[in-house]
C-alpha cells in the first residue's frame, strides 16, 4: 500500500497518543455490503475496488450474515441485484484464470460467491486488512436499530428490545459479549442515527459500553444533514457529548465518530451510495485488528470524507493538526465545544476557527470538550449530496484534569 503521506514521526503526547511510538495512519472503510446481503455486487469484485484505491482495511458488513459457508448467485442481466455477465468477465479479468466458479443448476447460470477466509487471503496478499463483520440489523417498531460488530466472530443475530433503546442496547451488549467470549478486540459503532429518524441524540447518550457512532455516512437515504424539524447528525454529536461528559448520561464517556460509506452501489459514480465517501484514519502500530481497535477505543483516529491530516494530537493543554495541503485548496477549521458558565453549560458553539494549513486551540480550562471540523473550499468528488465539500471531524478532547 501507498502510505507515504499518512505516515506520522512524532512524539507521543497525551491523550491521543498514549502508549504509541511511532505510529502510522492507516486509512478504511467500516460499512460496505455485498451480494451476500444487498449490496449489488460480488465481494471479490468490491475488496478488489479498494485495495485498488489505496485503503488499508476493510470491513463487509452485510445485514445479519457473514460471509460464511457455500453461496451461489444467479447470472442474470435484469431483475434484483443483478449479477451481469460483463461483472463476471470483470472478475476474472480482475483476479486471473480459474478464479470464477461458475455452475448451471436448474437451467440458471449462477457464481459462487467467495467466503471471507478466501477474501482474507486475497486482500493480505495485495497488502489490505481485511476485518470480519456484520451489520447486526433490528428494529423497534417503526425505528431501524442498525449496529456494526466488527472483528466478531461469527454470526450476532438481532436481539430485539421492548422499546429504541432497550433494542439498541441489547445489541450492542451482544457485540460486547462476543468479544469477550472469543477473547478478541471487538467493537461496535452505531449506523445513521437519522435513518427514517429513527434515533435521537438521547438514544446516542443512553448507551453503555461502547461509544461511536457515524457522523458520516454516503448513503443518500440517512439524512446527514437533518432538516427543518431534525438535527444534523453533527448537532447531535454534540447535544449527546453534552448529556454523556456534563450530565453522566450512558457510561458518561466521550462519544466517538465515524464516516463510513454504507456502500450498496458498486457499479456506477452517481448512485445512492457508493465507495469512497467517507472513511476513517486511524493511527496504529499495525493494521491489524488487534492495533486498530485499541486505538479508536481511545480516540486516536478521525473521520474524513476527502480532507487528510499529517498530524492531530492534545495534551490536556493544545489541541494541534496539521493538514495535508491538496493542490488549490484552503481550508477551515473550527474548534466546536462548550464552556462553563455560573449557570452551567454554553450551547455548542464553533471557539475558534482557523484558516490554513495549521490550526491549535489551548484549552482555556472551563471547556467540557472541544473537537476540531475541518473544511476543505474543493467540492467531493463522489458526493453525499451534490456540492458537498471534503471534510475532516476530529475526536473531541477535554482539557487536562476535566475527568
Amino acid at each position: 500500500m501507498n502510505n507515504t503521506l499518512r505516515i506520522a514521526l512524532i512524539p507521543c503526547l497525551g491523550v491521543l497518543l498514549a502508549g504509541c511510538n511511532q505510529h502510522s495512519w492507516h486509512k478504511g472503510n467500516t460499512h460496505t455490503h455485498t451480494y451476500w446481503s444487498d449490496g449489488d455486487a460480488a465481494p471479490d469484485q468490491i475488496v478488489a475496488w479498494y485495495v485498488d484505491h489505496d485503503y488499508d482495511f476493510l470491513v463487509l458488513s452485510d445485514h445479519n450474515i457473514m460471509q460464511e459457508g457455500e453461496r451461489w448467485h444467479p447470472i442474470r442481466e435484469t431483475g434484483s441485484l443483478p449479477l451481469k455477465q460483463e461483472h463476471v468477465d470483470q472478475i476474472e479479468e480482475r483476479f486471473g484464470p480459474g478464479w470464477v466458479e461458475v455452475r448451471e443448476r436448474d437451467g440458471v447460470r449462477e457464481m459462487r460467491l467467495k467466503d471471507l477466509e478466501e477474501l482474507q487471503a486475497f486482500c493480505a496478499a495485495e497488502g489490505m486488512t481485511l476485518i470480519p463483520g456484520e451489520e447486526v440489523t433490528d428494529r423497534w417498531k417503526k425505528h431501524e436499530v442498525h449496529i456494526n460488530a466488527i472483528n466478531n466472530k461469527g454470526l450476532i443475530p438481532p436481539q430485539r428490545g421492548d422499546s429504541v433503546q432497550d433494542t439498541i442496547q441489547r445489541n450492542l451488549d451482544a457485540i460486547i459479549a462476543n468479544g469477550r467470549e472469543y477473547n478478541r478486540p471487538v467493537m461496535a459503532h452505531i449506523n445513521h442515527p437519522n435513518y427514517v429518524w429513527s434515533l435521537t441524540a438521547d438514544n446516542l447518550a443512553d448507551i453503555h459500553g461502547e461509544h461511536f457512532f457515524e457522523v458520516y455516512n454516503g448513503h443518500r437515504s440517512v439524512n446527514n444533514h437533518g432538516d427543518d424539524t431534525h438535527p444534523s447528525t453533527d448537532e447531535m454529536w454534540d447535544e449527546a457529548l453534552v448529556k454523556r461528559l456534563a450530565h453522566g448520561a450512558g457510561d458518561g464517556e466521550t462519544l466517538y465518530a465515524l464516516a463510513t460509506d454504507d456502500a450498496h452501489n458498486h457499479h456506477g459514480t452517481n448512485l445512492q451510495s457508493i465507495p469512497g465517501r467517507g472513511w476513517v484514519m486511524v493511527r496504529a502500530a499495525t493494521c491489524t485488528p488487534e492495533d486498530l481497535i485499541p486505538a479508536m477505543k481511545r480516540g486516536d483516529f478521525y473521520a474524513s470524507s476527502g480532507v487528510e491530516l499529517e498530524d492531530i494530537t492534545s495534551n490536556g493543554r493544545t489541541i494541534r493538526l496539521k493538514i495535508i495541503q491538496q493542490p488549490d485548496a484552503t481550508y477551515t477549521t473550527e474548534f466546536i465545544g462548550v464552556r462553563k458558565t455560573d449557570d452551567g453549560w454554553t450551547s455548542p458553539a464553533v471557539l475558534q476557527t482557523a484558516t490554513g494549513t495549521s490550526a491549535s486551540y489551548r484549552f482555556v480550562g472551563d471547556e467540557l470538550y472541544v473537537r476540531p471540523r475541518v473544511t476543505s473550499s474543493l467540492t467531493h468528488p463522489r458526493p453525499y449530496q451534490e456540492g458537498d465539500l471534503q471534510m475532516a471531524w476530529g475526536q473531541p478532547q477535554q482539557p487536562a484534569g476535566a475527568r
